[in-house]
């Protein structure tokens, strides 16, 4: 017989049905036992007679193939039950449970639940929570797509970090020196100067930064666009307005129920997302909240307090930051001035998702600044010889996925949103 998701059983009044899935809950009374069934779709309750329920060894989390017949019956799961005529055990699961997942929420600290994390991540709030995440992946492409852009897959196993410095993971390469890719960045340029002008890209990056922050992970995923023949920067932060009011609409059209779960409300993304010079955001601090030890760039009290600040003068939960200093950008970013750069990262709630850019097209220009930086041409020849055969205007930028579901879900450590968390401390699960 083919097996009926929870979630189609409402089609399947007073019929025989397969259900297949996991043992949510168990509720034996004299007369009778609920044993409620989850599924990906959802839960449905099955009601058994006391003599088959003897016969049976359940516990929460077996794994059980359910035939029954579907009536209806409105309880707290739904508004069908089915009817028991058999049971069958696909694979019991241990009755000593790390993480119980049959209550309201998952009650362990986060440790823990990173430690159990696929049990953990059979409740339905640490599901939705990857849902999501992926339904932002989705609309982001989505969006991109429709705006002419081609997504490209770049190579993670890179000759030379695209940041510079030495924040990069080594790795044995057949005799060589191979570095884990800090970032797409030299592949999404080199594919806008080869003609594709649009390209983004989702995949892992990885950054050899020995912290332990609630903000930050040694792999993560980022959400990357890069696009040619552009006046300026704000073209980049336009466009990135109109894909989050996109992400976000998608999210309300689709996914009310799972976000509702969570209990959360989505922003809302102003037509002109409010935007700060750096320089003017520093003077902010310093005068307003006497932040005077702030040199070329915001800690992260500083974006909690600058986006608190601008929040209660525009009521915006978002905030472009403009014009980083030289020193604190990569070295293709282009110079605006002589400190300055053409350079932002986006605020949501107090916290950096986004960091982009107008990049330098120029090839001598670009040798100039690596040199600067103090990185050897020799290094990036590859790189640098898609700058000789005319390269257009161009920038991009990157959005850390991971960020923006923690921020959007109201999460104060990234790593609840990170399925697998790489940080200084984990390499398992």
């Amino acid at each position: 017989m083919e097996r009926v998701l929870a979630s189609e059983l409402s089609v399947h009044v007073g019929m025989i049905v397969n259900v297949k899935g996991w043992v949510y809950r168990i509720r034996r009374l004299k007369q009778v036992c609920f044993v409620v069934l989850r599924d990906r779709s959802g839960f449905v309750q099955c009601v058994l007679t006391p003599e088959l329920e003897a016969t049976l060894d359940l516990t929460h989390e077996t794994v059980v193939s359910i035939k029954g017949q579907v009536r209806e019956g409105s309880n707290a799961f739904g508004n069908e039950e089915i009817d028991v005529i058999s049971v069958e055990i696909l694979n019991p699961s241990a009755p000593d449970l790390p993480v119980q997942v049959n209550n309201a929420n998952v009650e362990v600290n986060l440790d823990t639940m990173l430690e159990h994390r696929v049990l953990a991540l059979r409740h339905p709030k640490e599901a939705a929570i990857f849902k999501i995440q992926a339904a932002i992946a989705h609309a982001f492409a989505g969006f991109l797509s429709r705006e002419g852009f081609t997504e490209i897959h770049s190579p993670k196993l890179v000759k030379e970090g695209a940041e510079g410095g030495s924040n990069v993971f080594k790795v044995e390469y057949f005799g060589q020196t191979a570095y884990l890719a800090q970032s797409p960045q030299f592949y999404k340029q080199m594919m806008v100067i080869s003609g594709f002008e649009r390209v983004f890209e989702i995949g892992p990056v990885f950054r050899a930064e020995a912290h332990s922050t609630s903000r930050h992970l040694n792999e993560y995923i980022s959400l990357d666009f890069e696009m040619a023949f552009i006046e300026d920067e704000h073209v980049l932060m336009a466009l990135e307005t109109r894909l989050l009011k996109s992400i976000f609409h998608h999210l309300k059209a689709l996914y009310t129920p799972v976000l509702s779960l969570l209990e959360v409300e989505l922003p809302h993304v102003p037509d002109v997302i409010p935007e700060l010079k750096l320089s003017e955001a520093i003077r902010i601090l310093k005068e307003e909240y006497g932040k005077t030890e702030l040199d070329g760039d915001l800690d992260p009290e500083g974006e909690k307090l600058i986006s608190k600040y601008i929040r209660e003068k525009t009521g915006s939960e978002f905030l472009f930051l403009t014009h980083y200093s030289q020193k604190k950008r990569p070295m293709y970013t282009m110079p605006c001035g002589a400190e300055e750069t053409r350079s932002f990262d986006l605020l949501y709630n107090g916290l950096e998702i986004t960091t982009g850019g107008l990049r330098i097209h120029h090839y001598d220009l670009l040798m100039k600044r690596m040199m600067e930086k103090g990185l050897d041409p020799a290094q990036y020849s590859s790189y640098l010889e898609a700058f000789k055969y005319g390269a257009p205007p161009h920038g991009g930028l990157a959005i850390g996925l991971e960020r923006l579901t923690a921020q959007l879900l109201g999460f104060s450590n990234v790593r609840r949103t990170s399925l697998f968390p790489r940080d200084g401390h984990r390499l398992t699960p």
